[in-house]
């Protein structure tokens, strides 16, 4: 028998002022893996993960973690789950080792603190009031805090927001590591290279509904937009980028293009074209760009990405 999901969203419905911030919401989360939750903002991703871990009441639906309700999980269930917030949470005065070493002291089996300070490079500042950090510094330690424990299950939000390349690789490398010894990882980021790095699972959230999931390789293989990414991981799919004048006849273009390929002018001057990338493709677009006095500037070809998904379900509009 399969074990038991990590979390279990089933119809969640949150409400604020009446209006429905999250709307019907479905997720789950397998035991040992690691679940990206993408969305603009604003899409009900924060209010999902906090109903999750306890903090927020569904007004409808089911929420279960570790198969308990978060909302009435008690202390047996926080002891199993560890949370980083955003903001709050640590006394403006207190040190970074000082609260790591209190907060260490409430679990059974803490990891070593020195280690972890070490490795989030908080060593010269953990001396340093939490108020005289950096955001990257006070980031560190918020992560610190929610791992510090042992959880076996954790929920990042934006755990790399903030911090320069080095500090970066470092909590990456703390989550997969986690993930290797077993422990449940859902982070919310922006960045898509950090879910494509991370994820087995993502999740795409917008307007309080899940409108995609699948691992990286479904939701980027073309045509795999939909709500449970379908898609061919192997499909030898990708797409073809350029530059020229606004308004071009994408209609035409696509004819002209071999079968199955489809354009789109995803922003004002700005073309892609999905399909079998290869010379035949390469060769009819800048035949049909020749042809009407086009000049294809910044052309480049690449594997559609996860980004590429998140505006087409999306918007391009900044939310």
């Amino acid at each position: 028998m399969s074990p038991s999901p990590a979390v279990e969203v089933i119809d969640l419905v949150k409400r604020y002022a009446g209006r429905r911030v999250v709307d019907g919401l479905s997720l789950v989360v397998e035991v040992g893996s690691v679940t990206a939750v993408l969305g603009p903002n604003g899409a009900g991703k924060t209010t999902t993960l906090e109903t999750c871990e306890g903090y927020r009441r569904p007004d409808a639906g089911m929420v279960r973690v570790l198969g308990r309700d978060p909302w009435h999980g008690g202390r047996e269930l926080r002891a199993r789950v560890g949370v980083m917030l955003q903001a709050g949470g640590v006394y403006p005065g207190v040190s970074s080792v000082e609260m790591l070493r209190h907060v260490a002291s409430l679990y059974a089996h803490p990891l070593e603190v020195a280690g972890l300070v070490e490795r989030l490079g908080l060593g010269s500042n953990g001396r340093t009031p939490f108020r005289r950090l950096s955001g990257g510094q006070q980031q560190r330690l918020s992560l610190a805090l929610a791992v510090v424990g042992r959880p076996e299950l954790v929920f990042l939000d934006e755990p790399t927001a903030g911090l320069d390349p080095q500090a970066r690789r470092a909590t990456w490398e703390l989550v997969e590591e986690m993930r290797s010894d077993g422990v449940t990882v859902v982070l919310s980021t922006h960045h898509m290279d950090e879910a494509d790095r991370l994820a087995d699972q993502v999740v795409v959230v917008d307007h309080g509904r899940v409108v995609a999931a699948g691992t990286p390789a479904e939701l980027t293989a073309d045509g795999a937009s939909g709500a449970t990414g379908t898609g061919d991981p192997g499909s030898p799919t990708g797409r073809l980028r350029f530059s020229a004048r606004p308004g071009l006849d994408v209609a035409s273009l696509a004819a002209a293009a071999p079968a199955a390929s489809r354009v789109e002018e995803f922003s004002p001057g700005r073309y892609a074209v999905h399909g079998a990338v290869g010379a035949q493709l390469l060769a009819d677009v800048t035949a049909w760009c020749a042809s009407r006095d086009v000049m294809p500037e910044g052309l480049s070809v690449g594997k559609r990405t996860l980004e590429d998904v998140f505006l087409e379900l999306t918007g391009t509009e900044l939310r």
